[in-house]
């Protein structure tokens, strides 16, 4: 992502990201309207950016607003230009009323704002910044408000980020901008050691790595949009996660190179929506019929837009998990490619994150230990320096989170 150099003095300015339910209700604007009230008696210059207001069923959430049509999906563009509609009226409705507060509210499009994307409907990317006109409205003494999740293609076209896109929105102005700080408010206390939908254990994290939150949100976990936390670990930028209607400090997400945890363990993801594909390779492993195979696979199902993860390769076998959603897609480019395969859904991927893992011996035998205990069957496992991930039945996801966080002592 390129940007502007913001000119000095620019550390003043904080980005503050309202989730749809603290931008849906009357009180949840009282409170975001206190929290940049707080932050300009504090000298600084608030930037806000917000998502679409509320949750489906709402009026202008982003499922409702979907609801009114029937073949979005077949027009990507006009898919997008519903979508960020939600955006938009809170950018309007928010600087409104922080007007009616006496604050100089002026609410900016994510094309206003500089924001410029690759193009991709629906799953765009930024690729740069312009953050003049902001920096002009902080100075002027205005408080831009950002409709999140959106911006806008070199050729023009209103383009959107993907769901939760909003905390890319915010972490993307906080880099341009050379901001002291990204503040993403939602209705939680910060980041959780689990989901507490899951987990009646799950606490709220004080501190957590940049790198264990860019795993976190990979692996399921909902609280930060997975490009956001991914710039967050590349930037080193300060970023608290926090909520709307408390005063409870939050979660800080550290800098990789200032913070080592203590345990192994950070917290336990998890995904309940995956499927796994047992691909016949043929040939021995490591021969060119082996090799030639797999490779067929990678290029044409990267062809085809689908992400294939926790892939092992045997003796005559390729094994990988996806989302059941693109299970029908990698069925047909396997079936385009005459492969022999088989496919089993109703899975889950529950994950084990943390920094203090790596280099340490016997953290695989204790999960696996756990897990056993608690009756849990592990179909597959893959890992990494910082995560363990198992495939299991869908079935006993809620079991094998609950044995991880309380074997990891992650309640404590």
């Amino acid at each position: 992502m390129s940007h502007e150099t913001p000119p000095i003095g620019s550390d003043s300015i904080i980005i503050m990201k309202f989730g749809g339910t603290s931008v849906g209700s009357p009180t949840g604007r009282r409170a975001l309207i206190s929290r940049v009230e707080a932050a300009l008696e504090a000298d600084m210059s608030p930037v806000i950016v917000v998502s679409a207001m509320g949750r489906t069923g709402e009026p202008y959430a982003t499922d409702t607003l979907l609801s009114l049509v029937s073949d979005m999906p077949s027009n990507l563009r006009e898919h997008d230009l519903l979508m960020s509609t939600g955006e938009l009226v809170a950018a309007v409705v928010v600087a409104h009323e922080l007007r009616a507060a006496g604050i100089a509210g002026r609410a900016f499009t994510g094309a206003e704002a500089g924001i410029g994307t690759n193009g991709v409907h629906g799953s765009a990317t930024i690729t740069d910044i312009h953050p003049g006109p902001l920096l002009a409205a902080c100075l002027g003494g205005d408080v831009p408000v950002v409709a999140g999740f959106q911006g806008m293609s070199a050729d023009g076209r209103l383009t959107t980020l993907g769901r939760g896109g909003s905390d890319t929105t915010a972490c993307a102005l906080g880099v341009a901008l050379g901001a002291r700080s990204v503040e993403i408010y939602s209705d939680v206390d910060g980041v959780m050691t689990a989901d507490p939908r899951t987990c009646d254990g799950a606490t709220v994290l004080q501190t957590i790595r940049a790198d264990e939150l860019f795993q976190m949100a990979a692996h399921g976990s909902r609280i930060v949009h997975t490009p956001a936390a991914e710039l967050a670990l590349a930037s080193g930028m300060s970023v608290r996660v926090r909520n709307t209607y408390s005063e409870h400090p939050g979660t800080e997400v550290a800098d990789i190179s200032a913070y080592h945890p203590d345990s192994v363990a950070t917290a336990v993801s998890h995904r309940g929506d995956i499927a796994r594909v047992v691909v016949e390779l043929g040939g021995v492993s490591g021969s060119d019929v082996h090799m030639a195979a797999q490779t067929r696979i990678y290029r044409a199902m990267a062809d085809a837009g689908v992400s294939l993860d926790m892939f092992t390769p045997t003796n005559d076998r390729l094994f990988f998990s996806l989302a059941d959603i693109a299970l029908d897609k990698a069925s047909a480019v396997l079936a385009d490619l005459h492969l022999e395969f088989e496919t089993r859904i109703d899975l889950a991927k529950v994950t084990l994150i943390g920094a203090g893992m790596h280099g340490v011996p016997g953290v695989m035998a204790r999960m696996a230990e756990y897990l056993n205990e608690a009756g849990v069957h592990v179909v597959q496992t893959a890992d990494s320096h910082t995560t363990i991930s198992v495939l299991i039945p869908k079935t006993e996801m809620r079991i094998a989170v609950g044995a991880l966080h309380q074997g990891f002592e992650l309640d404590l």
